[in-house]
């Protein structure tokens, strides 16, 4: 029977793998990097570092440890994203949007749960209420100024994979 260590070896041998778990890391956080200014979901950044290991001939390195990479590495992006958005709000856009967090609506929840807001069942009540909704979502400011820096698959609507939550 082969001991672990040299069985190991004689797999990547045959597999024609290179173990350098911090190389591979590296690699990993310089595609997750690049690719979350373009990309939201962790989902899809994890499958192009697979892609791009598999590619380079590292061993790869465990699920969780690409998981966390994906998580820090998106937040870290998102951050810089969002302080890019911030600089191009004016003064009163910037107290408006902060307004959200601290005033409340009728319901008692802060006006950002009311900009949450999803559709509702196809009816024409409810598509005057969503064409109010979106009205009051206009008056807030120019998104479209505000995200001409963002990548398009940064700037969904909804759930992260850009399809609408059930109720």
């Amino acid at each position: 029977m082969v001991p672990r260590p040299q069985h190991r070896a004689l797999i990547r041998q045959r597999v024609g793998l290179t173990y350098d778990q911090a190389q591979a890391r590296k690699v990993a956080d310089e595609v997750i990097r690049t690719e979350a200014a373009a990309k939201n979901d962790p989902a899809d950044l994890i499958n192009t570092a697979l892609e791009k290991l598999v590619e380079t001939g590292l061993e790869l390195p465990a699920f969780s440890t690409l998981d966390a990479m994906a998580s820090a590495l998106r937040a870290e992006v998102n951050t810089v994203i969002c302080g890019g958005i911030y600089e191009w709000l004016s003064e009163a856009h910037r107290e408006r949007l902060l307004k959200l967090l601290t005033e409340r609506g009728p319901d008692g929840k802060t006006l950002f749960n009311r900009l949450k807001q999803s559709a509702e069942l196809a009816s024409w009540s409810h598509f005057k209420n969503l064409a109010k909704h979106l009205a009051w979502v206009d008056g807030l400011g120019d998104s479209a100024v505000w995200l001409q820096e963002v990548a398009a698959g940064k700037v969904t609507a909804g759930h992260p994979r850009g399809t609408p939550r059930r109720r």
